[in-house]
């Protein structure tokens, strides 16, 4: 007998003006010591049938109909009372985001002491050394000094730590995990993930997987249930799904990602439209609207589900039969990234010149600059061209320092010392006018798009407000913001809207249009597409190629996604703890890899492919990004590198040359000899 079995299970959310049906009909089970995966896009019903699962819906929500079993009990007719004895002892919960999740007024420690208490009835020391003893599990370092942390003290990996340890804390028999990854830098998803999986086969449990990310899927999921709209659609082995999928919505899925072993002259395919509302459904395909293949027959009713071969199931009036053509973009492809280097000239036109910034350590309290001084090390010395016409991708860890690298390229930021050149001028040397001036021509896209859009405004004012700031003529601003919605695929209606009236990807979009307006030469994007869904993100990526086609535009693309950027970028220059350790051309650095750390963050990508995934060896990146007001001397990943010897802790290593091609990486322990560096070797390591 199956640990969970969910059947037919319906979710409704009750509003005043409409009904939303976020769960419909769906049906699943999951063994003891298995993974299943639960994959989709936003708004599809993931998270809500978690939710239903544990009976923690919000103040609208009515589980309407059908069954959930646990070990064979009914967990939909138990009394709350009983609920609340399952919760946190039987079933475990990380959700999506831990700074939400945990109770920011409360220490760690007696935040996840608190299930232990309540369940177990332990007594107090005990408590404290089962409490160390979880820790200590899910990965803290540290943790006797960190059991006293409040969670706004500790990093987003080690949160989610804290998060994994609560959730484990009377080990429960089945872990819902709800993206628990999703915001964390792909060095430390790699690690929560391979401690989840870790935590499994140790602890015997059960897991259901919510993700958007086939990759993640790919690599830890026994099973997967592919949901759409409310309603499961497909559902196989892991290894079948991704070998054979066969709802049309599956393969648009496997489509649409951007992948390091896929050619990246390839136009990704975007899946047009957007998801169904929930609340005007009709009794028909609800991917139908969206799906290229769709006819009459899949508008008449809902299909029923078809089960091809024992475990794989679907719901597919036109399935897709064999491995044929791939779906068609709607668009000619790309030139590729080889291509597009051979073709870039060698004008600099931007220029880094050993560029220091620093920050103030200030208090918490006053925001005064504390008394032990200090300060954050942000960016140390980097030296940086930036070619006209070329797209750079900047990488790295979160804190690295990429994104106040890309707000000085824009004059956002001052630097302590060093230059910035764009063309002839040193920008920071400009003042008045003539520096009101060059900032037309350096622009930026930032990651939240709902923060940096005034909520008061609508788009037309936002989009207009460079052009007025430029003294633009009034007459010609309203045609402008209308050419430029109309650019980023925006209709004319949209210029009347409030930002709080559109998605995440069409927020993003207006950013896009904003950042277009003045016509600049250099667009920093600071990760544009971190947050969207796959489609989303698909859709937004071909539209920066296009857009750099028609501009005529230089990018700087600021991520943690190695994937994207390598769809995007010409040039790859990779950040650790304020410092470039390597750059070069993109087909360079990722196929011929000379940074441990370069190494550890490719191979840390999920790869959607389930017998790549399984078989690779990683070099693994230990613990966390050290504190960036006392780094380490030296190299400053000697920490966390599993080559560091004695020369590694005294000595800075230089950048130097590795090939004739610009490919330059600052290590004392090379992954690649200079003389070794060979066109299209993939590195072993």
């Amino acid at each position: 007998m199956a640990l969970l079995e969910v059947d037919r299970l319906s979710t409704r959310l009750v509003l005043a003006d409409r009904t939303i049906y976020a769960v419909d009909d769906v049906s699943f089970s999951i063994e003891a010591g298995q993974t299943l995966g639960l994959v989709g896009e936003s708004g599809s019903g993931k998270t809500m049938t978690g939710s239903s699962i544990m009976r923690l819906l919000p103040p609208a929500g009515r589980i309407t109909s059908g069954s959930v079993r646990l070990e064979g009990q009914d967990l939909l007719r138990l009394p709350e009372r009983k609920m609340r004895q399952i919760r946190g002892r039987d079933i475990g919960m990380i959700f999506q985001d831990p700074m939400n999740s945990l109770n920011p007024t409360r220490t760690i420690g007696r935040q996840i002491a608190e299930p232990i208490i309540i369940h177990q009835q332990a007594k107090r020391l005990d408590v404290r050394a089962r409490t160390l003893e979880l820790l200590e599990l899910a990965g803290m370092p540290r943790p006797v000094e960190r059991i006293d942390s409040y969670p706004h003290q500790l990093s987003g990996g080690l949160r989610q730590r804290a998060a994994i340890a609560m959730a484990l804390a009377c080990s429960p028999k089945l872990l819902i995990a709800d993206e628990p990854t999703t915001a964390l830098d792909a060095s430390i998803q790699d690690q929560i993930l391979r401690l989840i999986e870790r935590l499994k086969r140790e602890l015997g449990m059960a897991i259901l997987l919510v993700t958007h990310d086939l990759g993640i899927i790919a690599a830890h999921a026994d099973r997967v249930l592919v949901m759409y709209a409310g309603r499961i659609v497909e559902q196989a082995d892991t290894a079948t799904l991704f070998a054979q999928p066969r709802h049309r919505y599956t393969q648009a899925l496997l489509e649409s990602l951007p992948r390091i072993d896929r050619d990246p002259a390839a136009t990704l395919y975007s899946i047009p439209g957007s998801p169904p509302e929930l609340s005007a459904l009709t009794q028909q395909c609800r991917f139908a609207p969206r799906c290229q293949l769709a006819t009459e027959e899949c508008r008449l009713e809902l299909p029923a589900m078809t089960h091809e071969e024992p475990g794989h199931s679907f719901a597919c009036v036109h399935p897709r039969i064999d491995t044929g053509p791939a779906l068609a973009t709607g668009g000619s492809p790309s030139h590729g990234i080889a291509s597009r280097t051979n073709n870039r000239s060698a004008d600099v036109l931007l220029r880094l010149d050993d560029v220091i910034k620093e920050f103030p350590v200030r208090s918490r309290l006053t925001g005064r600059q504390g008394r032990a001084g200090g300060s954050i090390k942000a960016v140390s010395g980097v030296t940086l061209d930036v070619y006209r016409g070329e797209t750079l991708g900047l990488v790295g860890e979160s804190g690295c320092g990429k994104t106040t690298i890309g707000r000085m390229m824009v004059a956002l930021e001052i630097p302590d010392s060093g230059s910035i050149q764009f063309g002839d001028e040193d920008v920071f040397r400009l003042r008045g006018r003539r520096l009101r001036r060059r900032r037309r021509d350096l622009q930026m896209i930032f990651q939240d798009p709902y923060a940096s859009l005034d909520p008061r405004m609508r788009v037309e004012a936002t989009v207009a407000e460079p052009l007025a700031i430029q003294a633009t003529d009034r007459g010609r601003r309203r045609d402008r913001v209308l050419e430029l919605l109309a650019d980023v695929g925006l209709a004319e209606s949209a210029a009347r809207l409030f930002p709080r009236e559109f998605s995440g990807g069409q927020r993003q979009r207006i950013g896009i249009a904003r950042a277009l307006a003045l016509t600049p030469d250099l667009i920093v994007a600071d990760e544009p597409v971190s947050a969207l869904d796959i489609s989303i993100r698909s859709q937004l990526l071909n539209l920066l190629r296009r857009l750099q086609a028609e501009h005529e535009l230089t990018y700087v693309m600021i991520s943690h996604d190695l994937s994207v950027v390598r769809y995007l970028a010409d040039r790859v220059a990779v950040m650790y703890l304020g410092r470039l350790v390597e750059i070069g051309p993109t087909a360079s650095v990722y196929d011929n890899t000379v940074h441990p750390y370069t190494a550890a963050l490719i191979q840390a990508i999920p790869v959607p492919d389930p017998t790549r995934s399984r078989q690779r060896d990683r070099i693994a990146v230990r613990g966390e990004l050290p504190s960036a007001v006392n780094p380490p001397a030296g190299c400053r990943f000697h920490t966390r590198c599993q080559r560091a010897e004695d020369i590694c802790e005294r000595e800075q290593p230089p950048l130097r040359p590795f090939g004739d091609n610009g490919h330059l990486a600052a290590c004392h322990l090379p992954l690649r000899a200079p003389s070794l560096i060979q066109p299209g070797v993939a590195p072993d390591a």
